[in-house]
């Protein structure tokens, strides 16, 4: 497979990455945290493609990206209040909710009953996920390596697994997000990111 590379900001880079991911094919694009790799949230077989590309552990869980708050309803089969509490204090940024799954979702996303969701605080990634909708995204890096956070980095490690890399420069942050499981009666730090659990904590409060 030849990897096409294409500047953010080219007139063409959207609608490009739309006709890429509906053809069930694989994107790599830039989001405030590190670079991503993506695919449509229910095409199952193209998330699938996501753990061959990267060689990644089938047992680990790829989460979803929204272009706004109010599309994680689609997502998901229930939101907990904990989890809309942090929606309005977090999103869109570097904070991925862990609520319980949307049955529709294929199994490629989540083997479980829940999910990990997020809105990104990065105009280019937004403006992609509201052209084509909820994404299954996880860190454009091939498993065991350094994230990524320019696109060449991203092409040195997944060129020729990928359909296309969208060019967006260096992300603003380096880190992944922090991952908090809302499904149970008190907030529980998965992954620690950017967002602090004092921070959450203050939130809820």
């Amino acid at each position: 497979m030849k990897t096409l590379i294409l500047p953010a900001n080219s007139t063409e880079a959207v609608s490009r990455a739309v006709a890429v991911l509906q053809a069930g094919q694989l994107v790599a694009f830039p989001t405030d945290t590190v670079y991503g790799i993506g695919a449509l949230a229910f095409d199952g077989e193209t998330v699938q493609s996501i753990y061959v590309a990267k060689g990644r552990p089938p047992e680990k869980a790829i989460s979803i990206l929204l272009g706004d708050s109010i599309f994680l309803d689609k997502v998901t089969s229930s939101v907990p209040v904990m989890a809309r509490r942090l929606v309005a204090n977090f999103w869109p940024g570097p904070l991925t909710l862990v609520v319980p799954k949307n049955l529709d979702l294929p199994d490629a996303v989540s083997e479980t009953s829940t999910v990990g969701v997020r809105v990104p605080d990065h105009r280019f990634a937004r403006d992609l996920l509201l052209a084509v909708g909820p994404m299954a995204v996880t860190s454009a890096n091939a498993s065991g390596h350094p994230n990524t956070i320019t696109a060449p980095e991203v092409s040195d490690q997944l060129n020729g697994r990928i359909a296309l890399i969208l060019d967006g420069g260096s992300t603003p942050g380096a880190i992944s997000s922090t991952v908090v499981d809302c499904t149970q009666k008190e907030p529980l730090i998965l992954r620690i990111g950017p967002v602090s659990l004092h921070d959450i904590e203050i939130a809820l409060r």
